[in-house]
């Protein structure tokens, strides 16, 4: 048995002799506010009952995911967070969302 200890990466070690470590070469753009297609959905499963609004199907780097989680949560005043390629803000706020998405050139929200 090889072991095999590998740092920066969160391996430890491997006992397989032919492992190698394949690097993420997929970096995703930021598509331009005109072209992403944005869905505003209201949901409560899941979340102890607690009714939450989803932003769905931005497409870009997690940091401009995030600033604009961001925007938005400051714009309705409540909390919430931006990951996966998602958006959460606490409460029912979609057309509050939805106006203000708008306003900030996202062409295609529904």
């Amino acid at each position: 048995m090889a072991k095999k200890k590998i740092t920066g990466t969160g391996i430890v070690y491997s006992t397989d002799p032919g492992f190698k470590i394949e690097e993420e070469a997929e970096v995703v753009e930021t598509l331009p506010k005109a072209a992403q297609r944005l869905r505003i959905q209201l949901e409560t499963k899941h979340r102890g009952g607690k009714t939450v609004t989803v932003v769905l199907g931005f497409i870009g780097k997690e940091e401009d995911l995030e600033a604009l989680g961001k925007k938005l949560k400051n714009h309705c005043g409540t909390g919430g967070s931006a990951k996966d390629g998602e958006i959460i803000v606490q409460g029912d706020h979609r057309e509050k969302l939805k106006a203000f998405l708008k306003k900030e050139g996202y062409v295609d929200v529904k």
